[in-house]
């Protein structure tokens, strides 16, 4: 049993430091560009960095040549974990805007790394750093106790921040980023623990289950990381998605109202998408405001009665109630704008004007954008439909 949870743990560790340095990468830039983020990215990094250097074969390959490799690699491995350990710490106190706490991880993180530098160099010669199960730890024990002790520290500060804030977080990505990566670093923790546990009594009941700990530790501190990567691409998704259920329409409105367009179509929808003509965040933005303006806009070509009679189609048609006020719209829209195509004179003004639907009227007081865009598609996919083609006035 023991010797399978070994080997599952360290089936994990490749697929583990993978992810992380996947995610390490990703997440660069933005945390180089934002500093709040910084101390989160470098607790990762570091951690990736440590892992790497733990990593099965690194450890066979170190432990086969002379013992000062093995016992450089050892000790690299251990300084990197406690700078990870500082930066757990710094990204809580950047999180916590607490400036004691910055500075204090900063301290600690130095003096941390100067007792072990001066622990390893006081002991006798030795190679790896290890927790024999039988004979006294290597370099000494005084040098595991620093080092469980700055991970413990640091993790159970972190974990107790992250649970705390992450209830508190309005934005869902944001707590969900915190419970990953609390709960990533409480499984270090509880690796940290038996270790300790073994230095101090022997224990070594639970150390199988340490290589399964740490990797999934890693898997998780990844997925924190990655959580507004996920959003973003989420949200793109759905952006994407919504822009192309709108063209059609945003397309035959503006061929009748070209003045209403920021900057000039593109030649199709699959091309408008791949390059669109404004930053990809604000495509549906435009999209939603050219629409809507153009709709104003053929408002005042609409002739008297055309919207009761817009209204009698749809309820005839057999259109869901949800959706009739977007399918009676797109039947006047269709009217309007082979009005205008027409050279028809205005049928409108401002004391007559057209009136909107409730869902553009919100959104035009500074309401819901989300919630016109979805109405906005409603009326695309009627303005497309059988139901309006036969309509006419």
């Amino acid at each position: 049993m023991a010797s399978d949870l070994i080997a599952f743990g360290d089936a994990l560790a490749v697929p583990g430091v993978v992810c992380l340095w996947i995610a390490v990468l990703l997440r660069a830039p933005g945390a180089l560009r934002a500093p709040h983020q910084r101390g989160l990215w470098l607790a990762v990094a570091t951690a990736a960095a440590a892992m790497t250097l733990n990593l099965p074969d690194v450890v066979a390959y170190a432990m086969g040549r002379d013992p000062d490799y093995a016992h450089t690699i050892g000790l690299v491995r251990n300084l990197i974990g406690v700078l990870s350990a500082g930066a757990v710490l710094y990204f809580v106190a950047a999180a916590t805007r607490g400036r004691r706490l910055q500075i204090a991880s900063g301290v600690g993180t130095v003096l941390w790394l100067t007792v072990l530098v001066v622990l390893d160099a006081a002991a006798p010669d030795h190679g790896t750093h290890t927790i024999p199960p039988v004979g006294e730890p290597v370099p000494s024990l005084a040098y595991w106790l620093v080092l469980i002790s700055a991970h413990l520290i640091a993790n159970t500060v972190c974990v107790s921040v992250c649970w705390r804030y992450s209830r508190r977080a309005e934005s869902r990505g944001l707590a969900a980023g915190l419970l990953l990566f609390g709960l990533g670093t409480a499984l270090a923790g509880v690796f940290w623990f038996v270790y300790l546990l073994k230095a101090l009594f022997g224990f070594t009941w639970a150390v199988p289950a340490n290589p399964l700990l740490m990797n999934v530790h890693g898997l998780l501190r990844a997925a924190a990381i990655l959580v507004p990567t996920l959003f973003t691409f989420r949200r793109t998704a759905a952006d994407t998605a919504t822009a192309w259920r709108l063209w059609p329409l945003w397309r035959d409105l503006v061929h009748a109202v070209p003045h209403v367009a920021l900057n000039e179509p593109r030649a199709g929808r699959v091309l408008e998408l791949l390059w669109p003509p404004v930053p990809r965040n604000l495509l549906v933005y435009r999209k939603v405001i050219e629409t809507r303006d153009a709709i104003l806009i053929l408002g005042e070509y609409v002739a008297p009665g055309v919207p009761e009679l817009a209204r009698s189609h749809v309820a005839g048609s057999g259109v869901p109630a949800q959706r009739a006020s977007a399918a009676a719209l797109a039947c006047v829209l269709k009217e309007a704008r082979q009005a205008k195509l027409a050279g028809i004179p205005q049928q409108r003004s401002d004391e007559n004007a057209l009136e909107l639907p409730a869902a553009l009227q919100t959104s035009a007081e500074g309401g819901d954008l989300d919630g016109e865009a979805r109405f906005l598609v409603d009326v695309a996919q009627a303005y497309a439909s059988p139901a309006t083609a036969g309509f006419t006035a």
